[in-house]
């Protein structure tokens, strides 16, 4: 009989192949995948939003997909920055994967896009596990969730090429702590580049399509330290999270 963990590994790496040819088949195109991730209610969608407008704005060719278990409240706004948006609806599951994004792109994704922008399903667990073929994972929280948000959430933070804090307009009300959540951070991901966002206040907005631009424009971003392997997202049992330690990056303030 086939054990859960066996299973679980065949579907992972069933996903890992599924997100290597959709990797490919982009940058056939000269284009690139960025994969959001976060908590519901991180303002997520509103920063996808100011930054599909900023790049509509700029004339670059970009298109987003967001999913939800339900509605497509979250395409329509998109829609409204004047770029392509395509919604899925993944009817209960918790999470994208990787064949599922590919069908919804065939036939329609315009051919100029350079910059696709994936809003995945608001959860820090499930979607942690999947790649989608992405060039740039950018986990989200915001400073109302609490600064131990990474030490919760290890594999999101953990995996990601770029963290950025949403809401900092709100930061003195929620008493964030920003040196703890730095802290935090490079626990789990030491190295990984920080920003500092508030659609409300313009800080930090432009950050994620520059960031998104340099990874498609071929620069090398900052290697997770819990490192991939076909069906793995998490250390090995008995494995230290952090086994290639290296001097942090600075973190960028956006101020």
């Amino acid at each position: 009989m086939c054990r859960t963990s066996d299973l679980r590994r065949a579907v992972l790496a069933h996903n890992d192949d599924s997100a290597r040819a959709l990797r490919s088949e982009l940058a056939d195109r000269g284009a690139v995948a960025v994969n959001l991730l976060s908590s519901p209610g991180s303002g997520k969608t509103a920063l996808l939003e100011a930054e599909l407008a900023l790049a509509h704005e700029r004339g670059i060719p970009v298109a987003a997909v967001t999913a939800d278990l339900a509605t497509e409240n979250d395409a329509r706004r998109l829609a409204r920055t004047g770029v392509p948006v395509q919604q899925v609806l993944t009817d209960g599951l918790c999470h994208l994967e990787a064949v599922m994004l590919r069908g919804y792109l065939a036939g329609w994704l315009p051919d100029e896009t350079r910059i696709l922008f994936v809003e995945n399903v608001g959860n820090l667990v499930c979607p942690a596990a999947y790649d989608l073929g992405e060039s740039l994972r950018v986990t989200l929280a915001a400073v109302t969730e609490g600064e131990d948000k990474p030490l919760k959430y290890p594999t999101a933070f953990g995996l990601s090429q770029l963290v950025l804090v949403t809401k900092t307009d709100l930061a003195e009300a929620a008493r964030f702590d920003e040196a703890a959540f730095l802290e935090n951070v490079a626990r789990v991901n030491p190295g990984v580049e920080v920003v500092f966002t508030s659609v409300r206040e313009g800080r930090g907005v432009g950050a994620l399509l520059e960031r998104a631009l340099a990874v498609r424009e071929g620069a090398v971003p900052h290697q997770p330290v819990m490192a991939r392997t076909p069906g793995r997202t998490h250390p090995a049992d008995g494995e230290p999270p952090h086994s290639h330690p290296h001097e942090p990056l600075p973190v960028a303030d956006s101020r």
